[in-house]
């Protein structure tokens, strides 16, 4: 988005050090396919024949990127466009000749998103771009499920919690809210595959929908031991070998000696495969600070978790994004 730098911004640009944000702001600016993004966008986005015209489709798709990133409401991101020069200059905005939009913009924004199934369109549209950048292979996957929380609270006009929601144990400790299921390529480490569920799911159950089929081999932790004789997934994947954590006390049972020392050797090697899982959920909830749940509804959810996968994965992707060989 060019145009003509105002005198505040030329004052700002200026300053002698480039803060954090910026630098996030600038690799961002970079790797985002917004030509591509746009397309997805445009065929379903008002034209603007009667009333007043809509705000572009790029100031707008930047915008709800931006509330992704930092995790903010509408009315908060309302107020940090205002108090933000960084984020105002990766908008596009210049308040003395733009308007910003309001709360309700940027809502209305988001449900048509959602209306459309565009936040799924976005994800696979990202996922293309790196397969064809040869950054995602898709010869292996690592399959894993994350829960995230909700808020428990019935003070809400309706008086109970969200009943898309359910909770499930885990270890010692009891959690409210939903599962994100990804499939994971293992070479890249980017997401390229989702399925979202109530926490009292089981993680064996929608395996087979975090597979595309291509695989050559599947790493698992022990809580889908019995996957490889599913016939959802041995049909979904048929070519695919199967690479599934021992039990711990399983493993513990075994009689001292070279047997199990060779087993123990096994199963780290496949635990070193694996904890690349963990960096897209390390990225939404720890970077992205996407702890809990902001919407009611399974269905809301599922598309905010599609878009905040789509800008983790590039997140992951950049340095060979940016790469000159890229």
């Amino acid at each position: 988005m060019e145009k003509q730098t105002s005198f505040a911004a030329a004052e700002y640009s200026e300053k002698k050090k480039t803060t954090r944000r910026e630098k996030f702001l600038f690799e961002m600016e970079k790797v985002v396919p917004w030509a591509r993004l746009i397309a997805i966008i445009e065929p379903h986005y008002p034209k603007g024949k009667r009333g007043r015209p809509p705000i572009g489709v790029e100031r707008m798709l930047r915008l709800y990127f931006l509330q992704n990133w930092y995790s903010l409401a509408d009315e908060a991101m309302e107020d940090a466009i205002y108090d933000s020069h960084a984020l105002r200059n990766f908008a596009g905005i210049d308040l003395g000749a733009d308007a910003v939009p309001d709360a309700t913009t940027l809502l209305n924004f988001r449900h048509l998103l959602e209306t459309h199934s565009l936040t799924e369109a976005i994800f696979e549209e990202i996922n293309a771009m790196l397969r064809e950048r040869n950054i995602q292979m898709r010869e292996g996957t690592m399959v894993d499920a994350t829960i995230i929380a909700a808020p428990p609270s019935t003070k809400n006009q309706s008086g109970k919690r969200d009943p898309d929601m359910h909770q499930t144990r885990k270890g010692n400790q009891w959690y409210f809210g939903m599962k994100a299921h990804t499939g994971t390529d293992v070479q890249s480490g980017a997401v390229h595959s989702l399925h979202s569920t109530a926490a009292n799911v089981s993680d064996l159950t929608p395996a087979h929908q975090v597979l595309h089929g291509e695989e050559k081999a599947v790493f698992m932790d022990a809580g889908y031991t019995g996957a490889q004789k599913r016939p959802e997934i041995v049909e979904k994947a048929p070519g695919a070998e199967f690479h599934i954590a021992t039990k711990r006390s399983k493993l513990k049972a075994m009689a001292e000696g070279l047997y199990k020392d060779l087993a123990q050797g096994l199963e780290r090697l496949k635990a070193q495969v694996r904890a690349r899982v963990e960096h897209p959920f390390h990225v939404i909830k720890n970077l992205f600070q996407h702890r809990k749940t902001r919407y009611r509804g399974l269905p809301k959810n599922d598309a905010h978790l599609h878009t905040l996968f789509a800008l983790a994965n590039l997140f992951i992707a950049k340095r060979r994004l940016l790469a000159p060989a890229a």
